[in-house]
């Protein structure tokens, strides 16, 4: 296989210029898509163009699970639709106002559904996400507040869920790297003790509510709060009148009945796959497309016994909110272009090879962690950059007898992080979907929070590779609680005084 050097990081690194230049997604990844495809083919512009269409482009999107992803992604856009049209969801916002009094607690209440549904890190986003939209419509908030707790309660908690599919992922990697040095200890017994080491994912997990319980914002957050702040009334919370208009005789049911029915179904199908066989991506999928539809259904049978609307009529408008995600199925189907492309002119591999193996024990699961963030945030994919770096770190990191613990850790955390912060990340772009928001804006707003909690996690490593002690996570929460509170008392800004 053709070794392209430095050329193999050119492509991610010109997409995120682009993307930032343009503030357009799609041009910037189809600029990465075409200059990866041009060094595959030796800069020949013809061939690259077959190439990005052909072998890059037409190959993600007739992949069979990206396949599934976009449609389980129509299917819940159209349920979403009929919760709007059919004021269920503006009776459920004006009903959490009666509930959650202030912004704080909606907000608070967003990240814990978060951590609520575990089992998926891209279901996490679309199945909350639409719950509070007109929640913190109502509340003045912007909606990139929510793609960002959304974003923050996928990856990160079910990295740490050792049952669901990333758990099996990660340990049939710890399984072949830990055969290929002779080390004989169960996986699962591995698993659990690199937990407690995960620091990002920890981390990442507390600074939503330290950012919600200031009651501040700083960064491109403050800025885009701001504007936000601007565009509405003062009192648009306030008046039922402002926004979408509940339907008449529009019962709390209408919101709850159908809610319940996908959550029910989701619950129970995922139990029955896990007693028969185990959890795998294709199980979630389906279980998301027969709960949504089902809930559909419910929701078109609500609104023709209380609102008189025909079937014809509803399934019209749940066909228009599927097409409403059509512009965010093409930027998944590029940004999965583009993982490709970066697979194919082996960006993760060049990366991965500037691990050297003369580094100090002690300071390894630091550079662990900057090399997988450096790679997933080149991909956009944190299970990629495991299987890459697994692979070479666990090896290394035996021959320099670091811990392994800390090592599996390192690049468990410094991928997710790399993920996290990744704009062709897909978790990233369904944040954005969940949420309703640009996804740009949602990228730069998110990067001001993870990148702090990033630099606290490399100091946890660094603490970690002197004193390997899980009292490490502790002091690295008292120093992200600091950092954070000193942030916002230089740079932030209230959000709005609350006026509930």
């Amino acid at each position: 296989m053709e070794d392209y050097g430095f050329l193999s990081i050119a492509p991610p690194l010109l997409t995120i210029f682009v993307a930032l230049y343009t503030r357009n997604v799609i041009v910037a990844l189809i600029v990465g898509i075409f200059s990866g495809s041009l060094i595959i083919t030796d800069f020949n512009p013809f061939d690259a163009t077959l190439n990005a269409i052909e072998n890059q482009v037409l190959a993600e999107f007739t992949n069979g699970t990206q396949s599934q992803v976009l449609i389980t992604m129509m299917v819940i856009g159209g349920f979403v639709k009929l919760l709007e049209i059919s004021g269920g969801a503006k009776v459920f916002a004006e009903r959490m106002l009666a509930i959650v009094s202030t912004r704080v607690k909606a907000q608070l209440l967003a990240w814990m559904s978060g951590l609520a549904i575990f089992f998926t890190d891209s279901g996490n986003s679309l199945i909350i996400g639409p719950l509070y939209r007109s929640v913190f419509d109502e509340f003045r908030l912007c909606r990139e507040k929510l793609a960002y707790i959304l974003d923050t309660t996928s990856s990160p908690i079910s990295i740490l869920i050792p049952f669901v599919g990333w758990g099996a992922y990660i340990m049939s990697l710890i399984e072949k790297s830990y055969a290929e040095v002779g080390l004989t200890e169960g996986e699962f017994q591995v698993l659990l003790k690199v937990i407690p080491y995960q620091f990002y994912a920890f981390l990442a997990l507390l600074t939503v509510p330290i950012v919600i319980l200031t009651g501040k914002d700083y960064g491109p957050m403050r800025r885009i709060q701001a504007e936000y702040l601007q565009s509405v009334q003062p009192t648009a919370s306030r008046d039922n009148n402002a926004g979408t208009v509940a339907p008449k005789n529009t019962p709390m049911g209408m919101f709850l009945y159908p809610l319940g029915v996908m959550l029910v179904l989701v619950a129970a199908l995922i139990s029955w796959h896990a007693t028969h066989g185990g959890i795998t991506g294709a199980h979630i999928r389906s279980t998301l497309i027969i709960s949504y539809l089902t809930a559909s259904l419910t929701c078109m049978e609500m609104m023709r016994r209380h609102q008189g609307r025909g079937y014809s009529e509803m399934l019209s408008d749940w066909v228009k909110g599927a097409e409403g995600l059509v512009y965010v199925s093409i930027v998944l189907v590029l940004a999965w272009s583009l993982s490709s492309v970066t697979s194919d002119i082996r960006t993760a591999d060049y990366l991965a090879s500037l691990i050297g193996d003369s580094v100090s024990p002690a300071l390894f699961p630091v550079l662990v962690f900057v090399m997988g963030a450096l790679i997933s945030l080149s991909t956009g994919s944190s299970y990629g950059t495991f299987a890459i770096l697994m692979a070479i770190a666990v090896p290394v990191g035996f021959q320099l007898d670091a811990s392994m613990y800390l090592t599996i850790a390192a690049v468990l955390s410094g991928g997710l992080f790399g993920d996290h912060c990744s704009p062709i990340s897909d978790t990233t772009v369904l944040a954005s979907v969940g949420a309703d928001c640009p996804h740009l804006n949602h990228v730069t707003t998110q990067g001001a929070y993870a990148g702090l909690t990033g630099a606290v996690t490399i100091f946890a490593y660094w603490m970690a590779g002197i004193y390997e002690t899980t009292y490490v996570l502790l002091i690295a929460i008292v120093i992200l609680l600091i950092a954070m509170l000193t942030s916002m008392r230089l740079f932030g800004e209230p959000t709005v005084p609350d006026t509930h």
